[in-house]
């Protein structure tokens, strides 16, 4: 089997996994406006990025979501799931790949162990956010590059790909530029720069074609951000960044990667700059990215954080092969406590934590599932095809149905903004629904979300939702 195919199958099977232990598994708010956004633009038509509260569009989502949504509803959302899965495994897999190719197999196998167990990114990885795929190229192009220095195309094409799903790569395709050319003639250089440069301007002339605004994706993020009243700025950086690593790693972690990423630059240097790099790298996009103003969110800090798994396992199974006399002896000794450390607060704490995201994946995606079923109810196809305007308790919802109904996002109203008054209501069934479908929970609110409005009268429900109906035809 040739190792493209070995790896791909070993990626699959740990997104497999992964499912299977979660035994559900959903697109997230913001890739569900990607698949959108591309079904727009195999229309003919021009996402529409202003919509309230829309996220930051991300262009490679959307090149994928466009063919992905000629296959239908049903197909290219379990397409568009099923490859976010893959992405997950290929993270996991790759976070392997370089702990074995940078410090053996034993490192790599612990690294991908704590990063795969890591509920933060597990999350991510269940509910598709762009962050996994963005993570999983970064890790495959570093790969490549440590297995062969100074490998140039291959490594800036992975991270113009990357690019196009979250900017802090092109702060990492810069500075690998800048040491790749050092020796490199002026034309060559020249060309590898086309490759850097290739993904922001990608994305501007996308801002620029669709909104008129090169700058779009960055004023629109930072508007939310401020909307939602999330962690900005750069003065809130040295407060957040640890407080928000600590809680993607947990302490044993990222005290031994802490300790692990000093132990490696001391005792395996050349063989650590590459895993050394990216973590310094994605410390100062995060930096970057308070300086911008966005938000301070803790999953721009998984790049580190997957890193910072690596340099723990170093920490704890670096020493093999070593001679047990001196410092080595004082290694060892502290890496079976750290080791031991580790597999008691995975017993006593992560296990829960793992069982706590579990029930909560499971249940958001059976409220998401009804909810997709309310669409295809009796009476409720044929009123949302006559009846506007649509209201829904909260943002969250509306690119389920507008994905499902084939409406654009500006059809559904938010009943915490506006009342409704007559046309379609999607109410919540239970407290349970109101309280744990929202999309953030300082989601803008004027008005509480009523059940039954006055006047309307019930079309279709199901033991998640019920849609109301008043004054249509």
């Amino acid at each position: 089997m040739p190792p493209w195919a070995s790896n791909a199958a070993a990626a699959a099977v740990i997104g497999g996994g992964a499912w299977l232990v979660f035994s559900h598994a959903f697109l997230n708010y913001d890739t569900l406006y990607g698949l959108i956004w591309g079904r727009d633009l195999m229309s003919g038509g021009d996402p529409d990025y202003e919509v309230t509260l829309a996220p930051t569009p991300h262009p490679l989502v959307e090149a994928v979501g466009a063919p992905l949504s000629l296959l239908g509803e049903d197909a290219g959302y379990t397409a568009m799931l099923a490859l976010a899965l893959l992405a997950f495994g290929a993270l996991v897999w790759g976070i392997f790949l370089l702990g074995r190719e940078c410090f053996g197999w034993p490192v790599g196998a612990l690294a991908a162990f704590t990063l795969a167990t890591r509920d933060p990114i597990l999350s991510q990885g269940v509910r598709a956010y762009v962050d996994i795929p963005f993570l999983a190229l970064v890790v495959a192009a570093a790969v490549i590059e440590v297995r062969r220095p100074r490998r140039g195309v291959p490594v800036l094409v992975l991270l113009a790909l990357a690019g196009l799903l979250r900017p802090e790569a092109w702060l990492i395709a810069g500075a690998y530029w800048l040491w790749l050319v050092r020796d490199e003639p002026r034309e060559r250089a020249l060309w590898l720069a086309g490759l850097v440069v290739a993904a922001p301007l990608v994305w501007a002339v996308s801002d620029l074609a669709i909104t008129g605004d090169a700058l779009h994706s960055l004023t629109f993020t930072r508007d939310t951000a401020e909307t939602l009243g999330r962690p900005q700025g750069i003065e809130n950086v040295p407060e957040v960044m640890p407080r928000r690593l600590g809680e993607i790693l947990r302490w044993v972690p990222l005290l031994g990667g802490t300790a692990g990423f000093f132990l490696a630059l001391r005792f395996a240097r050349d063989r650590a700059l590459v895993p050394a790099a990216l973590a310094v790298l994605g410390g100062l996009a995060f930096i970057a990215i308070g300086i911008a103003g966005l938000s301070l969110l803790g999953r721009y800090l998984f790049l580190p954080a997957a890193m910072l798994c690596v340099f723990f396992g170093f920490a704890a199974l670096g020493w093999i092969g070593r001679p047990l006399e001196g410092a080595w002896r004082m290694w060892t000794g502290g890496a079976v406590v750290l080791l031991i450390a580790f597999a008691g607060s995975t017993v006593s704490h992560q296990t829960d934590r793992l069982d706590n995201l579990r029930d909560g994946v499971q249940l958001r995606g059976a409220i998401q599932d009804d909810l997709r079923d309310l669409t295809r109810a009796d009476g409720a196809a044929s009123a949302f095809e006559r009846c506007e305007p649509v209201y829904v308790p909260n943002h969250r919802a509306v690119p389920i149905l507008a994905w499902y109904l084939d409406r654009p996002p500006a059809d559904f109203r938010s009943a915490q903004l506006e009342p409704p008054r007559r046309g379609l209501y999607v109410a919540p069934q239970t407290d349970v629904v109101e309280e744990k479908f929202i999309l953030d929970a300082r989601d803008p609110k004027r008005f509480d979300v009523p059940r039954q409005p006055a006047g309307f009268r019930p079309v279709a429900a199901n033991d998640s939702w019920a849609l109301y109906e008043r004054g249509c035809r």
